[in-house]
């Protein structure tokens, strides 16, 4: 069995009404808006998120979920949707999960104009339904994942990022969607504010774990059989390489900086930079960092009595950080 369909298994049931409610929340009178959200839908990815509500949900209320649990996934798969969408045509991809992206199929105004459906689909959603606890922890994410993508790109342009830097930025583009996931599970089936938060930060530190591991990709041996080195040709500082620059001397400090900045192109150059950062502790330094942020989230999740939904949390965040691609 898949581990996303055995992570599944005490939600299916849920999983596959959600299909159908999510795909009628995409509903519109504009025949192009159509036939590109059916192409959406069609190539939808593993959809952790959603999971993520109807498994917190579950685990939180001791099996119990609402119509207000369906309406917090779709909005979370809307926004998320939305942001691809936008992501795609920023980072002028044509590709997303090997399927062609919106705007290399009908260019970027289309694109972008479809992100904007998607997005005011989602927000309408809860305030339609009074959701405004759910429309509060979305609202949230959406603010901060810009604020992060905005903070990436001023700090890569001086390659001056930090440690703490750093770890805001992950926080911001990548865990915020999770912790909201999370929060919303809550939020749906009647929990009270203290547990909505404490939920939130379970989600984050999952998020944060989940960006580390992606990080850690671009340095582990790609299924071509050599690493990717993907991130140094763009120029993101990510955790390997900033704990390798805080802890050489100022000569290879001042190389891989010139690297990084003026031969990010250069294969054999990005090769010995991955290389230097291997030999210098910056992989070991990172999984220790993704292990401690996955330890946060299992210490919350514990303080939960034994449950299905539970042990398919448990099992989510080990694939987090097991995951070979």
């Amino acid at each position: 069995m898949k581990i996303t369909k055995q992570i599944q298994q005490p939600i299916h049931i849920e999983m596959a009404a959600f299909e159908d409610k999510f795909k009628e929340a995409m509903s519109t009178m504009v025949p192009l808006l159509n036939r590109i959200t059916y192409y959406i839908v069609r190539r939808k990815g593993k959809q952790m998120r959603p999971m993520f509500v109807f498994l917190i949900a579950k685990m939180v209320s001791n099996g119990k979920f609402t119509e207000k649990t369906y309406r917090g996934a779709a909005v979370i798969e809307l926004i998320h949707t939305a942001t691809l969408v936008h992501d795609d045509v920023v980072d002028d991809s044509n590709k997303r999960r090997g399927f062609f992206s919106i705007n290399a199929l009908w260019k970027n105004k289309i694109a972008v104009l479809v992100g904007d459906f998607l997005l005011s689909k989602g927000l309408l959603l809860s305030i339609d339904h009074d959701d405004f606890d759910v429309l509060k922890l979305i609202s949230i994410a959406v603010r901060e994942m810009s604020e992060g993508e905005l903070l990436q790109i001023e700090k890569a342009r001086r390659l001056d990022i930090t440690e703490d830097v750093y770890f805001e930025i992950i926080r911001k583009k990548t865990a915020t969607l999770i912790a909201a996931c999370c929060g919303i599970g809550a939020t749906s089936v009647g929990a009270n504010q203290a547990e909505v938060d404490k939920m939130r930060l379970f989600g984050e530190y999952i998020g944060v774990a989940f960006q580390i591991k992606d990080d850690l990709f671009d340095y582990s041996e790609a299924q071509i059989g050599k690493p990717t080195g993907i991130d140094i040709k763009e120029q993101k500082m990510t955790l390997p390489l900033i704990h390798t620059l805080n802890n050489c001397d100022a000569k290879e400090r001042k190389w891989i900086i010139n690297s990084v900045k003026n031969h990010n192109k250069d294969k054999k150059r990005v090769k010995e930079v991955i290389q230097f950062v291997k030999d210098n502790g910056g992989l070991e330094y990172t999984t220790n960092k993704m292990h401690e942020y996955k330890n946060k989230a299992l210490t919350i999740l514990n303080s939960y009595p034994k449950s299905e939904y539970k042990e398919s949390l448990l099992t989510m965040i080990d694939y987090v950080v097991e995951r070979k691609k």
